[in-house]
């Protein structure tokens, strides 16, 4: 298994959401973050912006399907047709073990 976490624009979080969900993807986590990536915030006139809101969308998908879903995440989140900065970010994780709480038992 994989865990795929992805930062997105919070306009985009919800179009994301929505094409994996079409796609069969329907178990996601949805978590309001801040922070900055390489452009180090916003500066707006004499103001610098360091924490910019984006939302972190957190899946666990089968290995073989792990291509898949990054190709539906990079489709959706994207701004425009070449992105812009601040579109986001993927990090992908091997899950070694899961569990279900209500019934005790481990996932395959």
């Amino acid at each position: 298994m994989q865990m795929i976490r992805a930062i997105v624009r919070p306009e985009r979080s919800m179009i994301v959401m929505k094409a994996l969900f079409e796609s069969g993807f329907v178990a996601i986590t949805k978590i309001p973050v801040v922070g900055r990536g390489k452009q180090r915030g916003l500066k707006v006139g004499d103001i610098t912006y360091d924490e910019l809101p984006k939302e972190m969308l957190i899946t666990v998908i089968k290995d073989e399907d792990k291509d898949f879903v990054i190709k539906i995440i990079l489709e959706s989140a994207r701004t425009g047709e070449k992105g812009a900065f601040g579109d986001g970010k993927i990090f992908v994780c091997p899950v070694e073990e899961a569990y279900t709480i209500s019934r005790g038992t481990k996932e395959l």
